[in-house]
Parts: C-alpha cells; structure tokens; sequence
C-alpha cells in the first residue's frame, strides 16, 4: 500500500498538512521527496507580460470592454447602460 501526504518537518517531527488515515502506533517506512523549486523570475515567462502592452490610445478600454468587443451599450457612472 502506498499513501501520498504532504508533510512539514518542524526539525525533529513530520507534521501532515492534512488528515491522515493511518492507524496510530504502527511503525511506517517514509520516503522523502522535495517539491519541485519555484522558477526563477527571469526564467518565468507571465513576468514579461507587460512587454506585450500595446497603448491604444483608448482611456476607457478597461472599464468598456464590452462596448469595443461586442458592441454593447457603453455604461454610465453607476453601471447603468447608457446611449450611444
């Protein structure tokens, strides 16, 4: 049988960060695997995403995406659908 747990050594005990189903004062044969690193920053591509920003010379883009998507109605102040 095998079971996975993620664990946190405190420096003398393995603690579960969760419930474990195990029965209580037997004896078990851990194996200890590290979880992978967490890339580099330099290595992640999400962190050059803002190289990929085009102004586009629209100051309500964000709030009327809908309107230069779809063509829907541009909101008023308060979310209300307003003229066009």
């Amino acid at each position: 049988m095998t079971k996975l747990f993620e664990v946190l050594f405190d420096g003398s005990v393995f603690r579960p960060a969760g419930p474990v189903d195990l029965e209580a004062g037997k004896k078990y044969i851990i194996t200890v695997q590290l979880p992978p690193e967490d890339p580099d920053a330099d290595e992640d591509p999400a962190f050059e995403i803002a190289s990929l920003a085009v102004d586009t010379q629209i100051p309500d883009l964000a709030e009327e995406h809908d309107h230069y998507l779809y063509g829907s109605p541009k909101r008023t102040a308060h979310g209300e659908t307003g003229d066009l």
